[in-house]
Parts: C-alpha cells; structure tokens; sequence
C-alpha cells in the first residue's frame, strides 16, 4: 500500500516504543520527538535518525529510450495496481498498459462515505442497508468513472470488497474507552446508546482470524447487495463514459475465490446487473468477469474455476501467506532474517517469489486453467509482479502480464525484456 503512494515504510520494528500520548517514540536509550526528523529506507528496512540527503528519482530520455527498446522484446504485458484516478495517471506515465489491481476497500475509507459505510454495516433491517448503499452507489460510480476515464483505452480490472466488515468500525478497545469518557462526563445518552450498538456490532464482528475469515467473495455470499451495488456502479460508469464518446474497458474480479461453485453464484449476480443497467441504458457492455487466485484449494482446482472466469489474477502476496501457513505481519519482522540467514529460505518469499512451493502451484493453475478454457487471460497482481526474478518465473509459466506498483513499472519493463532475452529459445 504504502509503495503504491510513492511512500517508504518499514514494518515490524519490535525494537521501537511509540506512546502516543506523550508524542515521542524509544529505541533503546534514543527518544524521538514529534518534530524531530528521521529517514526512512523501504528498500534496506533502515529507519535513520536525522535528515539524510536525497535524490528524486526522475525519468531521464536515456532511460525512457532503453525502456522503449525493452518494451519491442518483451512478451509479458505490464499493467500496475491503482486505486485512484491520480495512481492511473502515474501508472501510464510509467508505461503502464492498464490497471492489474484496482482496490475499492480504500475508496470506503473516505470521510466523506465511512458514516455511510457503517450505517450499512449497522442495519438492523434489508431496508435500512440498501438505503445506505444507494448513497454509497453515486460516490462508487464517481470513483470507477475517474479510473476508467483516465486509463481510456486501456485495461482496468476492478476488486470488489475484500476485507472484514469490522474494518469499516471503529476499533473495539477505543470505542470501550471513548463510551466510558462520554458515561464520566454526562455526554449525550443519544451519542453513548449509538456507540453502544456501534461496540456490540464489532464486538459480534470480530474474528480469530479476520485473514482467513469472513472477507472477500464470502461476505458476497452472505451478503450479496454490497456486491451488486459495486456493480451497478461499475456498469453505469462505463455507461458515463462511453456516451461521453470514451472508450472504458473495465473487467471485475472476485477475490478469494476457493471453490467453482462461489464463483458461478458470483458471476451470475455480476451479469445479472449487468443486464438489468443494459435494458436501463440501451446499450451493450462487454465486462469480463474473472477470479483472484490467493488460495492452493484455488489453485488446485483451477480448471473447474476456470470455466466461470474470463481471467485469473494470482494474488501471490495472500498466496504465499497460505502456502506457507506465515502471516507477514509477524514473519517479516521475527523469523524471515533467521530463517534466510540459517539457509532455510534463500530469500524472503513475500518479496522473491517462491518458485519451488507457491510457484508450482501458480505454474499448475496455469497448466489447468488454461486446458479448461484457452482463452483465459492470466496474470499476477502481488508485490512480486516488480520483482525481477518474479517477472522472469511469470514469463516461464506463460502469464500474459504482471501488474505492479506504479513505481516499479520501469523496472517489471526492464525484467520483462531480461527474460524474453535469457529465455528465448522458450515458446510462449
């Protein structure tokens, strides 16, 4: 996330000691202050006390003559991840040839819709929620018409919600503390009663395990009317555009798909609000439908998957969380260095994808997805689409195009061409 903003960051700082109400952070016996500065290295982990020179990366014309050279040798497609309009824009600036990953969770997050988000959330009644999400649907349809107006022409395949719902609310632990402040102090009992309901309804929503939980397609099939609303506001902004004389190529993908059959009742809710926008409209649209692949039962079952999807996208960073049983939060910063420094991985699997384990699952989703329907488009969305050694086990595989931070498009063109070139006695 914080590389799609052009942002440095580091995780998992164990060593680091924030207190918030104090505004000062500890390292040892340094204390950091609000104020004072510090240098961040996303690349080497390192967080730096003081102000540390920097140089602005900037596109020079050698660079953009050695990257049209790449592009005449490649094979794989490059397409970036974005979520807004500005990201787009970036993403084509850097050549990229779409939008691999468009995530809607973030647009939720505004502060102009998270009330109404969890209005929705809130609702003690179909009535109530659908109130909620027909405000939700113009704000939506705003922010697809953005993407899609400003990658014309081009590809932009579209995420439907992925996270908890329990994201969207304010965290359980807080809201205790805030209702206890509000008690104290006599607040307003209208206010303490609706964050009362707001603490029982995240209280019911919390999970054990939020990542393998109730996210992604599940929350579709327990709750399809958020889905539908997402579609509907997908289908009228290509609708917009296209009577505005654009020409807006929109696909939807599913996320977390692990079985055939959730992806057959998730497609059909897709075409059918299609339909009922095309007989609303008067025209036609071609929006193709495919799935994420994040999880081995997917993986494993790739051909029956395949028969309900125009395209897979591999979402390898939840891919890799799975096959290996780690979560990244806590591996990264306790027992990933360990491990490659005894040998027992050679790199971190979460930035280097793992070809003997997660990649041979890829590799057969390939193989099976593509015997049950030859004309699936196939390509990888995770972090690893602007790692070179990534980009070179996605063209040996037969992936139509990695899609990556915008940031790193120069360098997926770049590692797309070094394998066309190291490779190119293999036939795509």
């Amino acid at each position: 996330v914080a590389r799609g903003m052009g942002k440095p960051c580091v995780c998992g700082c164990e060593a680091l000691n924030i207190d918030y109400k104090a505004k000062k952070m500890t390292v040892g016996d340094l204390e950091i202050k609000e104020g004072d500065v510090i240098t961040i290295d996303g690349s080497t982990g390192q967080v730096i006390f003081g102000d540390v020179p920097l140089v602005s990366p900037e596109m020079t014309e050698e660079l953009r003559l050695l990257l049209e050279w790449a592009d005449e040798i490649r094979k794989l497609g490059v397409r970036a991840n974005a979520d807004t309009p500005a990201d787009a824009l970036r993403a084509g600036e850097f050549g990229a040839e779409g939008i691999g990953l468009c995530r809607t969770e973030h647009m939720f997050m505004a502060q102009d819709r998270l009330p109404i988000v969890q209005a929705m959330i809130m609702a003690k009644s179909q009535e109530e929620r659908q109130e909620a999400l027909d405000k939700l649907l113009p704000m939506q349809q705003g922010d697809f018409y953005g993407i899609l107006k400003a990658m014309d022409g081009l590809p932009v395949i579209i995420r439907l919600l992925d996270p908890p719902l329990h994201e969207f609310l304010p965290n359980v632990g807080e809201l205790s503390l805030e209702i206890q402040r509000l008690q104290l102090t006599d607040g307003d009992p209208a206010e303490i009663s609706k964050k009362q309901a707001m603490l029982e309804k995240a209280r019911s929503l919390q999970e054990m395990n939020p990542m393998l939980g109730h996210r992604g397609c599940r929350l579709a099939i327990t709750t399809p009317e958020v889905y539908a609303m997402q579609v509907r506001a997908i289908v009228q902004a290509v609708a917009q555009l296209k009577k505005e004389g654009y020409n807006p190529h929109a696909e939807i993908m599913i996320p977390l798909v692990m079985s055939p059959e959730e992806l057959e009742i998730l497609r059909q809710l897709c075409l059918d609000v299609i339909q009922q926008v095309e007989e609303e409209t008067g025209l036609k649209f071609e929006i193709p439908i495919g799935t994420m692949i994040e999880l081995p039962r997917a993986c494993l079952l790739a051909d029956e998957i395949a028969e309900h999807a125009d395209f897979f996208s591999f979402g390898t960073n939840d891919l890799t969380q799975t096959t290996f049983g780690f979560s990244r939060d806590d591996a990264e910063g306790k027992f990933i260095p360990q491990y490659i420094e005894k040998k027992i991985l050679k790199d971190n699997p979460f930035a280097v994808l793992d070809r003997s384990g997660v990649g041979k699952l890829v590799k057969y989703a390939v193989e099976q997805g593509r015997k049950a329907n030859p004309e699936i488009d196939l390509g990888i969305c995770g972090e690893h689409g602007g790692d070179p050694s990534s980009v070179e086990f996605c063209h040996l595989v037969g992936l139509d195009y990695v899609s990556c931070s915008p940031f790193r498009v120069p360098i997926a063109r770049l590692a797309a061409a070094q394998a066309a070139v190291k490779n190119k006695d293999q036939s795509k």
